[in-house]
Parts: C-alpha cells; sequence; structure tokens
C-alpha cells in the first residue's frame, strides 16, 4: 500500500466541496456586461452600442467602478430585447397593419 496514491495513515484526506454557487466575482461578470459582451450577446457591434449610448438609445447602460467603465446588466438586455419583439409587428400579430379592419375613407375630398 502506497501512502502517495491512498494519503497518510495519521492525517485524513482533506476534500475540498465544489462551490455550488458562483464566486462573488463571477456573479458580477454574470450580472453585469462590458460593451464588448453586451455587443456579442445582443450580435451588434460595439460601435453601434457606443452611438446608441451618446444618442440616449438602446439598451440602458451606465458607468460603474472607479474607472467608470459603462456596463449593462444581463437581465435590463434581456428585458430590451422583449421589448423590440414585442414592439415589432412582425413578432406582435396585435400590430400587425394587415390584420387591422380597412378603415373607410370618407366621400369629402381635399381643397372642397
Amino acid at each position: 500500500m502506497s501512502l502517495a496514491s491512498h494519503g497518510s495513515p495519521f492525517m485524513p484526506e482533506k476534500s475540498f466541496p465544489v462551490p455550488s454557487t458562483p464566486s462573488a466575482v463571477g456573479a458580477v461578470h454574470a450580472a453585469f456586461l462590458t460593451v464588448k459582451d453586451a455587443a456579442e450577446y445582443l450580435g451588434l457591434s460595439p460601435h453601434t452600442l457606443y452611438v446608441w449610448r451618446h444618442r440616449r438609445q438602446g439598451p440602458p447602460s451606465f458607468r460603474m467602478g472607479r474607472r467608470g467603465r459603462v456596463v449593462y446588466r444581463r437581465d435590463t438586455l434581456e428585458t430590451w430585447i422583449r421589448e423590440q419583439e414585442e414592439a415589432d409587428s412582425r413578432s406582435n400579430p396585435a400590430l400587425d397593419p394587415l390584420a387591422l379592419a380597412p378603415q373607410h375613407r370618407s366621400g369629402r375630398t381635399f381643397g372642397d
């Protein structure tokens, strides 16, 4: 019996538990995305997100930390994506102009 393969008979083997939750740093990285990561997540270029931020368009973002890095909350991005989908008539049948009842014009013409 080799001590190297079975541990010391005087000291029990230590087993280190496998973390069931991500570390605090991992949780921050999971909750917040950099501009580059958010752009990749959305399938856009980082430049597009910078332009949208400058124009106050697109998904909400904010500056965080000493360096004031722009970050996006992952859950806010998911909410923003849902809002975009609901606002698109191709994804939302209630907004489909072809599904609306036809509007009738009055017999009146302009310039009368």
